[in-house]
C-alpha cells in the first residue's frame, strides 16, 4: 500500500468514531430540547409608563392594558420543538412607580438569583421624575440582590464571582471603559417609553435626556431602547429585548438597530456604547464652579437635575385603594364591604357622641363642686 493512504480498516475505524461522536451530539441536543428552562423577569419603572402594554405585546395578547395594583404575576412559554418541553418565563410587574419598591423581594430570591433579569421602564414625557424613579428602584433591587447573594454565599462562596463574570460578559471583558463602569449584577434593559410625546420636546431638552439615559445604561451595563406603543417598529424592538431576557433569543446589532442620534429613537444594545461617544455631562459653564461630585454618577446626577429639578416620587402616604378599582368588581363582596363600612361609621359616631356626653357631665360636675 502506498505511503500515506488509509486502509479499509482505518477508514472503518474513522467512520465508527465519527458516528459515535454524532450520536453523542444528538443525545446532548435531545436532552437539552427535552428539558425546560425557567427564568424570571421583573418589570418596574415610572407609574403609568406602559409596562403592562409591553408585557401584553410580548405575550401576544390583544387586550387593553389595566392599571397594575402592587405586584402582579403572569408567565410566558415557548416550545423548543415538536412535542418537547417548553421554556417558561415568570413575569412580575411592579405597579405604582416607586411606592412599593420593597416588593422586589418577591421575584428576587435564592432560587431565582441565577436566572432573574430586570426591565426598567422610564417615562420620557416626565423628565422631572426620571432620575428619582431610576435611583429608587435600582437601589431597591440592588439591595435585595446583595442580600440574597450574601445568604447564598454561605453555601456557594463563588456565587458573587460568577455573577460578576456574567455581567462583564454582557458588556465585553475587554471594553475600553471597564475601569469606570459599575455593571448591574443581573441583566438589565432600560426602556424609555412614550417616545411619541418625547419627540416633540425642545431639541436641547432631548439632547440632555438622551445623553443622560445613555450614560445610565452604559454605567450599569444595560441595553437602552426608546419605545412608543403607537409605533409598531419600536414595540417590536422592545419585544425582542424581552424575548432575549426570557428565552435567550439573539439581539440584532446591525446598524439599523443601533442609534445614538437624539433626533431619532435611541437604540443601544449591551456593551455597544462608550463614554467617549456619550461625551461630557451637560453642565452649564456658570455651574462649573459649584459642581462637587465624587463619582461620574454624582456628576451626571447634578448635571441632569440642574436641567430637570426632580419631583418627589416616594413620599406617598396612602396608595390608591384597589377595592375601588372597577377592574376588581365583586358584587357580593362589595355589597358586604359597603354594609360593614356603614356599620363602622355608625359605631364611630356613637363613640364620638358618648365621649362628648361624658365630657359634658364631667364639666357640669366641676362647676357644681
Amino acid at each position: 500500500m502506498p505511503k500515506g493512504e488509509k486502509s479499509l480498516w482505518d477508514i472503518a475505524i474513522h467512520e465508527k468514531e465519527h458516528k459515535e461522536e454524532e450520536a453523542k451530539k444528538n443525545e446532548v441536543q435531545t436532552e437539552q430540547n427535552s428539558s425546560s428552562t425557567e427564568c424570571t423577569i421583573l418589570f418596574m419603572g415610572s407609574k403609568s409608563a406602559g409596562k403592562t402594554s409591553i408585557i401584553l405585546r410580548f405575550l401576544e395578547k390583544d387586550e387593553p392594558p389595566k392599571a397594575t395594583t402592587a405586584l402582579e404575576y403572569t408567565f410566558g412559554r415557548r416550545a423548543k420543538g415538536h412535542n418537547m418541553a417548553k421554556d417558561v418565563a415568570h413575569i412580575w410587574e411592579l405597579g405604582g412607580g416607586t411606592f412599593l419598591s420593597q416588593l422586589v423581594e418577591t421575584p428576587i430570591t435564592e432560587v431565582t438569583l441565577s436566572s432573574v433579569a430586570a426591565v426598567l421602564v422610564l417615562d420620557l414625557s416626565h423628565p422631572y421624575e426620571i432620575w428619582n424613579t431610576m435611583e429608587t428602584l435600582l437601589k431597591a433591587a440592588l439591595n435585595r440582590i446583595e442580600h440574597v447573594i450574601s445568604k447564598v454565599s454561605a453555601e456557594d462562596p463563588r456565587i458573587y464571582d460568577r455573577i460578576k463574570a456574567k455581567s462583564w460578559k454582557r458588556i465585553g471583558e475587554d471594553h475600553p471603559d471597564k475601569d469606570i463602569l459599575d455593571p448591574f449584577p443581573i441583566p438589565l434593559v432600560i426602556i424609555g417609553s412614550k417616545y411619541d410625546v418625547f419627540q416633540d420636546f425642545d431639541s436641547e431638552k432631548r439632547k440632555v435626556i438622551c445623553k443622560t439615559m445613555r450614560f445610565l445604561a452604559h454605567n450599569y451595563g444595560a441595553a437602552l431602547q426608546f419605545c412608543s406603543n403607537k409605533t409598531d417598529a419600536l414595540m417590536l424592538r422592545t419585544k425582542a429585548y424581552v424575548s432575549h431576557l426570557a428565552f435567550g433569543t439573539q439581539i440584532s446589532t446591525s446598524t439599523k438597530n443601533l442609534n445614538f442620534d437624539p433626533n431619532k429613537p435611541i437604540m443601544v444594545p449591551f456593551g455597544m456604547d462608550a463614554m467617549q461617544q456619550i461625551g461630557l455631562p451637560p453642565v452649564a459653564d456658570s455651574d462649573l464652579g459649584h459642581v462637587n461630585a465624587r463619582s461620574p454618577m454624582d456628576l451626571w446626577k447634578q448635571a441632569f437635575t440642574s436641567f430637570f429639578p426632580q419631583q418627589s416620587v416616594g413620599d406617598h402616604t396612602v396608595a390608591d385603594d384597589p377595592s375601588k378599582d372597577p377592574q376588581y368588581i365583586e358584587p357580593a363582596v362589595d355589597n358586604m364591604r359597603e354594609q360593614k363600612d356603614k356599620e363602622l361609621e355608625r359605631y364611630r359616631r356613637q363613640v364620638e357622641r358618648k365621649t362628648k356626653e361624658r365630657a359634658m357631665v364631667n364639666g357640669m360636675g366641676d362647676v357644681i363642686r
